[in-house]
């Protein structure tokens, strides 16, 4: 199967990683191209490989030389990097790759993460900071390391967020309670994952796995494989099913999967990328699937040969490279960023189609929702029982801690009307400063919402017997709502 290989592979490459140390040097520099001028989608994220070593840098090669290869131009993959053999600590290569994966339209990367004290945890910082200054969020892919359970997952992840949490670029997910994600490779290898209920209230895990039976304690799924894509079988009821129950639908997509070199002799199947057809194939299964999020398989898994990472066309001869000559209608150098530019074209689609989650609020006063009456024609009361299009609402992300929502009663957006002075209402199609509330995290697990308008709190007046407005300058008990769906 093509997990156990690339577990197999991995379990090496924990030793390696562990025994190469932490010691980076930088390589020479490479030229970056422009970012692209649109913002990258937060909901479209990419599986990112910081595992590579050279020695410029780590002082070694490692992961080129899987499979029994000698590097710099003899590596275990079948495509070959335009960057080269290059070390995974430069921050040159860092900063080049955060500048294509934003011209790809990815807004969030998978950091593959090994363990507390390993060779991509001693790299973290730095792509954070890279990701940061490119408008690139990071969240986790948390590798199978020998002797992973569910108690050490937990206390990775609050390992990792005590560390890395404050960085700009650490990626927390407003619609879903503005936790953290961490996607767990190989969940199903570990049985009982109660102890995952200590950190569900800060964290959304993510279960590789498309068995419902398998998702218990987890706030997701995802399939990673570029294989499962292709024929997506099950995946329109599998989406179904977990909307209904709360939880996130993440598919992966992959423009193939060639891994001969990397592990020569090994039976798995090939997954020929058909110059851009199998990539365009797997897109337009999951996007039928309405998914909140995509996930990419992979900005640079060079040994598996699914990268979107720009490949020579002109590799060194002798070694039976591929490129990505032909994929959709491009050759020569034109061909290196045709992946990247693709995945571009299908996360504007993905945009342009995607429907969010929708969210609802209920006030701690009197533990009723906040509905939008009168189809949106009256002003939005805390008054609600039930959880229905009138207590739905579209949280938009406006700035880095602030929202706007649109109500699912008229498709319209909510505003402190008169500047704060009359209560909410959702009656607006664009956003403003009076449509634009930052979003508060309080300690007891529920938000607050200050108005732009008037920089005052939204409160559920006369606890809760009369419309919300924006007028209070603390927060107390009537400022106080559960957010919850996305």
């Amino acid at each position: 199967m093509v997990t156990l290989n690339r577990w197999l592979w991995r379990c090496v490459a924990v030793a390696l990683l562990i025994a190469g140390g932490g010691i980076i040097a930088a390589s020479p520099p490479f030229r970056p191209v422009l970012a692209a001028a649109v913002a990258p989608s937060t909901n479209v994220h990419i599986f990112y490989y910081p595992w590579y070593g050279n020695p410029a840098g780590l002082g070694n090669y490692l992961h080129w030389d899987q499979g029994g290869h000698v590097p710099p131009n003899d590596i275990g993959a079948n495509l070959y990097p335009k960057l080269g053999a290059y070390d995974s600590g430069d921050v040159a290569t860092i900063d080049q790759h955060m500048d294509w994966i934003a011209r790809s339209g990815a807004g969030t990367i998978v950091y593959s993460w090994w363990g507390q004290g390993s060779y991509p945890d001693n790299l973290a910082p730095r792509v954070l900071e890279s990701a940061s200054r490119h408008g690139i969020k990071v969240a986790w892919h948390l590798e199978p390391y020998t002797g992973r359970t569910a108690a050490s997952t937990v206390a990775d992840i609050n390992y990792i967020t005590s560390r890395y949490g404050s960085s700009p670029a650490f990626y927390r997910d407003a619609a879903h309670g503005n936790r953290s994600v961490y996607y767990v490779f190989e969940s199903t290898r570990i049985t009982d994952w109660s102890a995952l209920e200590q950190v569900r209230s800060t964290a959304l895990v993510i279960a590789q796995t498309t068995d419902l039976s398998r998702v218990a304690h987890f706030g997701g799924v995802y399939t990673y494989d570029a294989f499962a894509a292709v024929n997506a079988v099950g995946w329109s009821s599998i989406a179904a099913q977990l909307a209904a129950n709360g939880l996130v639908w993440a598919p992966s997509v992959g423009p193939g999967y060639i891994d001969d070199r990397a592990g020569p002799g090994n039976t798995t199947p090939t997954l020929a990328r058909d110059n851009g057809a199998t990539y365009d194939r797997e897109w337009t299964n999951a996007l039928a699937t309405s998914p909140p999020w995509v996930t990419v398989t992979s900005f640079n898994e060079w040994h598996e040969g699914s990268s979107i990472e720009p490949a020579s066309a002109n590799p060194p001869a002798g070694f039976g490279y591929q490129t990505y000559s032909g994929a959709y209608g491009t050759t020569g150098t034109a061909s290196e960023t045709a992946y990247l530019d693709r995945t571009r074209h299908w996360v504007d689609q993905f945009q342009r189609t995607a429907t969010p989650a929708p969210v609802s609020l209920r006030a701690r006063v009197n533990n009723k929702y906040v509905v939008a009456e009168n189809a949106g024609g009256s002003p939005l009361i805390a008054n609600g029982t039930a959880v229905g299009p009138a207590a739905e609402f579209e949280l938009i992300n406006v700035g880095a801690t602030t929202i706007a929502l649109r109500s699912r009663a008229n498709g319209l957006l909510v505003a402190a009307e008169n500047a704060g002075a009359a209560p909410l209402i959702a009656n607006r199609s664009a956003v403003g400063p009076w449509e634009t509330f930052e979003l508060i995290h309080n300690s007891d697990g529920t938000v607050s919402l200050r108005a732009l308008a008037n920089d005052r709190y939204v409160t559920a007046e006369n606890a809760g017997a009369s419309a919300l407005i924006a007028n209070r300058t603390a927060i107390g008990l009537w400022e106080r709502f559960d957010l919850i769906g996305g």
